[in-house]
């Protein structure tokens, strides 16, 4: 049975103090941190391995391309895919904007575009763009007291019959687990394609991507204990290599003549250029550190945090929490009375407590919910009581100061 509450001694940032406070870092939806097992790899490469793959006929270079192939195979088999069917990117936001660009050839004034309310403006903004180009509508889906209305949705969608369902798994903003189990397999019946979100679930969830069913799921390395600037897009095969070429250049090629050129199958055809390998490496070395740890054992405890956290916040007079308490990966987003979210994240700061302040890209949701921004602190295993302590204790602090 793996000791979750061991694991913190893992993270070496966590023993940092900031101006002589213990470290209180409650925002793992912006990122997660990282363990010493991918540190020491990324460091490890650049000393004794560093080189170009794909391309060397010398030893530094196939050992290079074995790591990085094996790698792909790594985030595959945790996903329960194909390794074909994983294309490495710069994370979710590139590889949402892939997925616009290439099914918007499809597009034209008729197509529908639905997007729930909860989304980052990473999965807002390309689908807009591909409406505006191509005159295709925008359809949201509808939210009841900050959670998604599972029957309104379900009947927007067999009414309009989308070209494309594009919406998180989970909202960084509040936290949510969406129910988009009956939502793609209410697609799936209407021949709608489903682009799921997977930013903020695939450290939480660990979903089993043939089990959801859903033809395409975007991931950053970053929110799953890898390096920042890479991630991945998955896609059923046939629909992922259907997909026209996002950007060129060398590598994704099959052949150039000053005429023309072929590309390669997917998902090489997605990847020009040199990629991010040390961020590939280390992506990989999270995900073995990850599939160490007891998934039930990780969201038990996750989980008692999370309602932890929640009941005492819930005990401060004056505190309003927003979204689904109930199915939520382990983020409180929370405001107090009419004090400005900023104020209240810029004095925790000062007790050492790392919390989001704002909209969290999520301008539309903030909008919907009549505020113009929440204090968000978001939780992952390696986080304790004693964090959750710290920050009541800083909060209570904070609201006197205020008061």
């Amino acid at each position: 049975m793996t000791d979750i509450q061991s694991l913190r001694n893992d993270f070496p940032i966590l023993n940092k103090q900031l101006d002589g406070q213990p470290l209180c870092y409650l925002d793992s939806a912006a990122t997660a941190q990282k363990p010493n097992k991918v540190i020491d790899v990324i460091k490890t490469f650049y000393q004794n391995e560093n080189s170009n793959v794909h391309r060397g006929l010398h030893t530094l270079s196939e050992n290079a391309t074995v790591r990085y192939e094996s790698a792909r195979e790594t985030i595959a088999n945790f996903l329960n895919v194909e390794t074909r069917e994983i294309v490495w990117t710069s994370g979710a936001t590139e590889s949402l904007n892939l997925l616009a660009h290439g099914l918007s050839a499809r597009f034209n004034s008729d197509s529908v575009i639905a997007i729930s309310p909860f989304e980052h403006h990473a999965n807002i903004v390309p689908w807009q763009e591909a409406c505006q180009r191509t005159g295709a509508t925008l359809l949201v889906l509808p939210m009841l007291d900050g959670v998604l209305d599972e029957q309104g949705a379900i009947a927007l969608l067999k009414q309009h019959k989308p070209d494309v369902l594009a919406m998180g798994h989970v909202s960084n903003a509040l936290g949510n687990i969406h129910p988009v189990e009956s939502l793609i397999s209410v697609c799936n019946a209407l021949g709608t394609i489903t682009v799921i979100d997977g930013a903020q679930s695939l450290l939480h969830l660990r979903p089993d991507l043939k089990a959801l069913d859903c033809d395409f799921y975007v991931f950053s390395a970053h929110k799953a204990l890898g390096p920042t600037g890479v991630g991945g897009l998955y896609g059923k095969y046939q629909q992922l290599n259907a997909l026209p070429v996002y950007k060129t250049g060398g590598e994704m090629i099959k052949e150039v003549n000053f005429e023309r050129s072929s590309y390669r199958e997917a998902p090489g055809k997605f990847e020009p250029g040199t990629p991010n390998i040390s961020g590939v490496i280390g992506f990989a070395a999270a995900i073995d550190y990850v599939n160490e740890i007891d998934p039930s054992a990780l969201q038990r405890y996750e989980q008692a945090l999370y309602h932890s956290l929640l009941e005492k916040l819930r005990q401060i007079k004056g505190i309003t929490v927003y979204g689904d308490t109930q199915n939520n990966v382990g983020v409180v987003s929370f405001n107090y009375k009419n004090e400005h979210h900023y104020d209240l994240a810029t004095l925790l700061n000062t007790y050492g407590v790392a919390v989001r302040s704002g909209h969290h890209c999520t301008q539309p949701l903030m909008k919907m919910l009549k505020v113009n921004g929440t204090v968000r602190a978001s939780l992952a295993f390696y986080n304790n009581q004693d964090d959750i302590e710290h920050f009541i204790n800083a909060l209570n602090a904070t609201i006197d100061l205020l008061d």
